[in-house]
């Protein structure tokens, strides 16, 4: 079910997923409650569909031997107290995206999915601007219509990031949506993953400037925790 719900994406639906695995519908109705119940699992605002929960994102980088996942919960739960807005934490340590803590109460996009299409997310080009040596070999892809397919456009998008230190997503993987997303340092200076906040299309945006110094205060206090 879990490995269902990464590869398809946030927001698939019961019947989507007893298709996937070739689970009948009624098993995979029931232990989808069970893991929504446990937390592995989280439905999407409009009670649709379903995504990866806080306690898989836990687990999976657990299992990757990192400690500090309680003191990152912490922040969030801190973070997500003050705003409306959805929140979540990744590492790219390796090159590879890996969701460390997701919120519980926003559809947030899986780790695959940013991974697919990097150039679509904010999180994605922040991970592009610090990790990535290889952005001639990205295959563009259009998600929507204001998805950037320009590789020069995309090199100059990078560079914007590199010197503001703030990457910016308009309904480039989803129409109506926006998001936007700042590094985390490791204790030494090295940028080890990105701090994620999405929203509604026009709310917001870089030129807000009290959501971007939300946003560099939790990083800071986040540094040196993934």
């Amino acid at each position: 079910m879990l490995e269902a719900v990464a590869y398809l994406g946030a927001g698939v639906t019961a019947k989507q997923i007893a298709a996937h695995t070739q689970v009948p519908p009624a098993t995979a109705y029931r232990m989808l409650n069970y893991l929504v119940a446990d937390g592995f699992l989280a439905r999407t605002p409009d009670l649709s569909g379903f995504a990866l929960g806080r306690r898989t994102s836990e687990l999976a980088y657990a299992a990757s031997g990192s400690e500090p996942i309680r003191a990152v919960s912490q922040v969030l739960d801190s973070m997500r107290a003050e705003t409306r807005h959805g929140l979540y934490v990744t590492s790219f340590r390796d090159g590879t995206v890996r969701i460390v803590d997701t919120d519980p109460d926003h559809e947030v996009v899986s780790a695959s999915t940013i991974s697919r299409n990097p150039h679509a997310h904010a999180v994605g080009k922040l991970m592009l601007a610090y990790h990535s040596r290889r952005l001639d070999e990205l295959d563009l892809r259009s998600v929507t219509a204001h998805t950037l397919v320009d590789g020069l456009a995309l090199h100059a998008e990078i560079a914007r990031i590199l010197a503001s230190e703030l990457s910016f997503e308009n309904e480039e993987s989803r129409i109506g949506r926006a998001a936007l997303a700042v590094p985390i340092r490791e204790a030494g200076s090295d940028v080890v993953g990105g701090l994620c906040l999405q929203g509604v299309a026009g709310r917001v945006s870089p030129g807000n400037v009290d959501l971007v110094e939300f946003l560099r205060s939790g990083a800071e206090e986040l540094r040196g925790l993934i």
